[in-house]
């Protein structure tokens, strides 16, 4: 008898354990039925698959999906269902026990869910949420009442959010950080943690916002529970550091407004002024600003934001040779006011087209340098990935805040008007029939470097080499190719050259600059179909091919309807009186800050009359050649006037001068014919 019960005791040990195999081994297979039967009733389902065999201490899965949805509510007038889902997961547990009981009434019991991947997407589709090595973990405290009846408390839930990823439409979130810390001691109230997002891109092109933070949690104001509130918020524009106290968003209207605060920052902190060395800064001085904003439904407006640069500030441009040469002043001068203000424009967040970008710009407006500016829809265009929109100006005071430096020195004033047709790509930008001009002007004085002098020269002094330029009414048209390529077509009401020889002045000069179109010499620059009004005639250059590294070039100057007497007013000359006009080419070589005259060629355009006065004396102390000139000369109708002209770069000139005619007060009105040769240091 007791050996039978042995046996039976044994089999139904084996049974036993049997069965808990058996169901070991089936748990992967029934585990979803258990799930919908512990769920049903519930506002929730949870679909799993790829259950692995479970352990003492955890199990594994290939993916699961959790859906819910949330009523509506006053702040909500919709219902919202989420889906959950991970995979490649894996649920650990572990049970504290508070006594040696074999069945103790009281234990601890910690859930950890860790998966490859997260993703949380509503419906409707307002955002999609993405995280990677999630890791959530909960707390419960069980308690045996009697018997084996079981009361579960949940305690806490935590969630490290560590380089999540939140999708609306084109735009996207990268880089969330915030550390979920929900228990039932906070009343599953989230406290205050720091919410950052690395930055902001649409439509995969990054914008220039990033690396924003926040203070925030989940306690609303009872008397306002429809808001949201960030606390110490701080972004980056354009690597410009903002701030603001307090963001409230109000979930039912879907808005807000605040007003960041832009940061006192070096200037040359800015992006395309950060390139400068402490030797050669390509800025000096400090900006800050403000920028009100208001925010509803994907839409930003922007509405008087200002910036305002501190005395001392400025950009700084250099020459070839790494020099400064033009300082722009960004400060508050006398009638100019702030840098930047009166700055509006409506930046749309998500854009429905689907040919758009997320992220497109309209009503751009702004007070800039006491002038206005202005600008057309901006939107990214995904598949040719460019941008296209004009920039206009009106009466934008930049003459006026402009500093010659080093061998230049100046005084300009006058307002600048314009339009800027922009095309801008993922790595450069052109500029199609741009315009600019000005009915201001100015003047520049070039001061070229000192030499040392000749002994000549410390003798007898020598002329001063400066030049002064003064200039009215510039007008530019422009245009600059992808590739780099510029052509600026410009020119003047009036153009006056001064120095110590007298003075000359062009009227109306134009002409076109090309520049960096030979990539196998970039330094060329090319000034093509130039003229200019100068003396009652006109100049004309085809074409100069000007190499900027070496200094040098070549040209020939077409002179045509000169009035001869004042080119001899320009010259000086007190004693000739002349009338008729000239016309001819002039080869010019240009080498470093000299030229040479090469073989230059002048005729006249038709008869004329050339007096020249002397006075007794002279002609008393004349040799006999000489004195037939002069009395030839007293008073010459000539038919023909041929000149040639050469000039070293050293300043050594020799012009002939071949006249035909009759003075009918010499020898009977009998045909003269005068070769003259006059020299010049």
């Amino acid at each position: 008898m007791a050996k039978l019960l042995l046996r039976l005791m044994i089999t139904g040990i084996m049974f036993l354990v049997l069965l808990f195999a058996a169901a070991w081994f089936a748990f992967p297979w029934y585990a979803q039925l258990l799930i919908d039967r512990a769920l049903e009733g519930k506002p929730f389902r949870v679909t799993v698959s790829g259950i692995a065999l479970p352990s003492t201490s955890g199990i594994g899965f290939k993916s699961l999906l959790a859906v819910f949805t949330t009523p509506p509510d006053d702040c909500n007038d919709e219902a919202t269902t989420y889906s959950l889902s991970l995979t490649n997961g894996n649920i650990a547990w572990r049970l504290i026990t508070h006594s040696p009981d074999l069945l103790p009434s009281l234990f601890d019991l910690t859930l950890s869910l860790n998966a490859d991947s997260l993703s949380v997407i509503p419906d409707p589709r307002q955002f999609t949420f993405a995280d990677r090595r999630a890791l959530i973990t909960t707390t419960f405290q069980i308690t045996r009442n009697n018997g084996f009846a079981l009361t579960v408390k949940p305690l806490s839930a935590t969630y490290p959010v560590d380089g999540a990823i939140a999708t609306r439409e084109k735009l996207r979130l990268e880089g969330i950080n915030y550390n979920v810390r929900l228990s039932a001691a906070t009343k599953w109230q989230q406290p205050l943690d720091t919410l950052y997002v690395s930055k902001l891109s649409s439509d995969g092109q990054p914008t220039p916002v990033g690396n924003f933070r926040a203070l925030f949690g989940s306690k609303r104001d009872p008397l306002n529970p429809c808001t949201l509130t960030l606390s110490d918020c701080s972004i980056e524009l354009f690597q410009w550091m903002a701030s603001t106290e307090r963001i409230d968003y109000n979930l039912k209207a879907k808005q807000t407004n605040f007003t960041l605060n832009l940061a006192k920052i070096p200037l040359n902190a800015l992006p395309g002024l950060s390139q400068g060395s402490s030797k050669m800064p390509f800025a000096t001085g400090r900006v800050s600003g403000s920028i009100p904003i208001e925010f509803q439904d994907s839409t930003i407006l922007v509405r008087n934001a200002m910036v305002i640069a501190e005395n001392g500030t400025n950009a700084i441009f250099y020459d070839k040779e790494r020099k400064p040469c033009i300082s722009l002043d960004m400060a508050a001068i006398k009638g100019g006011g702030k840098l930047l203000k009166n700055l509006n424009a409506t930046v749309t967040m998500n854009s429905k087209d689907k040919t758009l970008s997320g992220l497109a710009l309209r009503d751009l407006s702004a007070t800039l340098f006491g002038g206005k500016i202005t600008s057309t829809p901006v939107s990214f265009d995904p598949k040719t990935g460019s941008t296209f929109f004009i920039v206009r100006l009106n009466d934008i005071k930049l003459l006026d805040r402009m500093r010659l430096l080093g061998n230049f020195k100046g005084n300009l004033k006058g307002g600048i008007s314009g339009t800027i047709p922009l095309s801008i790509t993922n790595n450069s930008f052109a500029i199609k029939n741009g315009t600019l001009q000005s009915r201001g002007g100015g003047s520049v004085t070039i001061i070229p470097q000192k030499k040392q002098q000749t002994p000549g020269e410390l003798m007898f002094g020598k002329k001063s080499a400066e030049a002064t330029y003064s200039f009215s009414e510039p007008k530019l048209r422009f245009s600059r190719s992808s590739d780099g390529k510029a052509t600026i077509s410009f020119s003047l009401k009036s153009l006056q050259q001064k120095n110590s020889s007298g003075e000359m002045s062009l009227a109306s000069p134009k002409g076109t600059l090309s520049l960096w179109h030979n990539h196998l010499n970039p330094d060329i620059v090319t000034l093509s179909d130039f003229s200019t009004g100068v003396l009652d005639g006109t100049i004309t250059l085809q074409r100069l091919d000007y190499d900027m590294a070496k200094k040098e070039g070549e040209t020939t100057l077409q002179i045509s309807h000169i009035l001869i007497q004042k080119l001899l007013d320009l010259q000086g000359s007190k004693k000739i009186y002349a009338t008729g006009y000239i016309k001819g080419n002039i080869p010019v070589k240009i080498k470093n800050e000299s030229f040479e005259i090469l073989d230059g060629k002048l005729t006249s355009e038709q008869n004329g009359q050339i007096i020249y006065a002397t006075s007794l004396e002279e002609r008393t102390a004349a040799n006999p050649a000489l004195r037939i000139t002069y009395e030839a000369l007293s008073n010459m109708l000539y038919a023909q006037l041929l000149s040639s002209i050469n000039m070293s770069a050293d300043g050594k000139s020799l012009m002939t001068i071949q006249l035909k005619g009759t003075n009918p007060d010499f020898q009977r009105g009998r045909p003269v014919e005068l070769n003259l040769s006059v020299q010049q240091n």
